[in-house]
């Protein structure tokens, strides 16, 4: 008799805790869908002011007060002439009506870290909108890209959000430090220049598709699988059906057609480039993919963002997903199951470059 009430206690307390993550995941969704706010917002780091920060901190361990004193207060003169002569030109230029263009020039900075499928994009489009809005005569777009490819359509998205940059004719640089590869090189290829480290991830022209095939494990354990298409190639191959030869050289056909389009898309953005020679799926290091064109400069993006803050105002920006309060609470480990179970099975038809 003992033992059962223990046992009851023991299950009313599950039943408990059931019940009240049950009614906060239910609250939580209820808040959360009520609330009509962004769903994320910007986030601009000035980097030019950042280096002067470091520089000056730096500084006051190699001299000493009275040389910092010194410093201080002729940098503080030289400031002070240049917001008297700053503030004629813009009155003057107000008075002329040409505002906008005594705006002092900024170099905005992305920073786009691709996965498979380039869900990133959704943050670069907003910080691609917010730039155009705002970008001017002088102004540049450094995009500080790592990438080792993924999903054909996701990164021709993707491209397309940057050849939007060339289309407001702003000048763009695409820098390469770690990786761009397949994919990858599709996007940065958009750029006026392409900036390397030396031993960078370069190239990969390529396309590929893999996937597992299980018929012969149903059949061995007689499981039967049907699958019922209306269209001859609507499905080729499949992870778990019987493939034919019919079947693979018609996805074989499909990967060739799109190993063309991305060629196509190379050779519209970089004319002088030997596809034959670099088209091949290889990869190369930046220091070789210079040699071979693939690359116009060897330069980490430190280099760059450092030079262009001695006359320009440079500006890293950063879209930021809100999250649902949801999502936070009941964890990414399922989400995470999930999307690896669908990029197998849709890796079966959708091409990777």
């Amino acid at each position: 008799m003992e033992f059962l009430l223990d046992y009851g206690l023991f299950l009313a307390k599950i039943v408990t805790v059931v019940v009240a993550i049950v009614a906060l995941l239910v609250i939580a969704k209820s808040v959360g869908g009520r609330s009509g706010g962004a769903k994320g917002e910007l986030e601009i780091t000035n980097l030019t002011e950042q280096r002067k920060q470091t520089v000056e901190q730096l500084e006051h361990h190699l001299h000493d007060d009275a040389f910092i004193k010194a410093r201080d207060k002729a940098e503080k003169k030289a400031e002070k002439e240049k917001t008297k002569q700053r503030e004629k030109e813009i009155k003057k230029a107000s008075k002329d009506g040409e505002l906008d263009s005594k705006r002092e020039p900024h170099l905005f900075v992305l920073d786009f870290n691709g996965s498979i499928d380039a869900k990133e994009v959704a943050s670069l489009r907003e910080e691609v909108s917010a730039i155009l809005a705002v970008a001017r005569d002088g102004d540049e777009v450094l995009v500080r890209l790592e990438s080792g490819g993924g999903m054909v359509h996701a990164y021709g998205l993707a491209s397309s959000q940057l050849d939007r940059i060339k289309a407001a004719k702003l000048p763009l640089t695409i820098a390469v430090d770690k990786v761009a590869a397949s994919g990858g090189y599709m996007m940065a290829c958009i750029a006026d220049k392409i900036v390397s480290a030396p031993f960078a991830v370069v190239g990969s022209i390529g396309v590929i598709a893999q996937l597992p095939n299980f018929n012969k494990l149903l059949k061995k354990n007689d499981i039967e699988f049907e699958q019922l298409t209306a269209g001859e190639y609507k499905r080729t191959l499949t992870m778990f059906g019987e493939n034919t030869d019919k079947a693979r050289d018609k996805f074989k056909q499909e990967l060739e057609e799109t190993h063309g389009l991305f060629k196509d898309f190379i050779r519209e953005h970089r004319p002088d480039l030997d596809l034959d020679k670099v088209a091949t799926g290889e990869h190369w290091f930046g220091t070789q993919a210079k040699e071979l064109g693939l690359v116009d400069e060897i330069k980490a993006s430190d280099d760059i963002v450092i030079e262009a803050c001695k006359d320009k105002t440079v500006l890293s920006i950063h879209y930021v997903q809100k999250k649902k309060i949801t999502d936070k609470l009941a964890g990414v480990a399922g989400e995470a199951a999930d999307n690896v179970l669908l990029k197998l099975i849709s890796r079966g038809q959708k091409p990777i470059v």
